[in-house]
């Protein structure tokens, strides 16, 4: 069994292309991915709302789009297209996931993984902002 943590994307990005580890600038995905490499798993995939699941390593172009915005029948088309990319890296029914992305973008994930954790479910962003500053402090 392998563990994976998914970090949704957020909308400030550097204005050209980069590693994925380094488009999203914004403090909570910046606080994000410290944490997620604190927990020492198997991967850690970006859910990114225009290519899917992307590497940390991969390279992208700057985008704007989000899921906030998306109708329900195209977040579950986005959720299919997530769910296809996953099956080449992960055992949906065997794998952990750990979770760090909003409602939207792991809405129609769930219902197909069978061991999963989601992390500050329910927090705005500033507490979830405070909440992993106390985690990376090791509090």
């Amino acid at each position: 069994m392998s563990t994976i943590v998914l970090i949704s994307c957020v909308s400030k990005k550097l204005p050209y292309k980069a590693k994925a580890r380094e488009l999203y600038v914004s403090p909570l995905f910046r606080l994000n991915l410290q944490y997620a490499q604190k927990l020492t798993p198997t991967r850690i995939f970006i859910l990114s709302a225009k290519f899917g699941l992307v590497n940390l390593d991969d390279e992208i172009e700057p985008y704007d789009i989000t899921l906030n915005n998306m109708s329900v029948a195209d977040r579950r088309a986005w959720s299919q297209k997530v769910l296809e990319q996953m099956k080449e890296f992960c055992e949906l029914n065997r794998d952990h996931f750990i979770i760090l992305a909003g409602q939207k973008y792991r809405q129609y994930l769930l219902s197909h993984l069978k061991s999963y954790d989601i992390l500050m479910e329910g927090l705005r962003i500033g507490k979830q902002l405070q909440y992993l500053k106390r985690q990376l402090a090791g509090e």
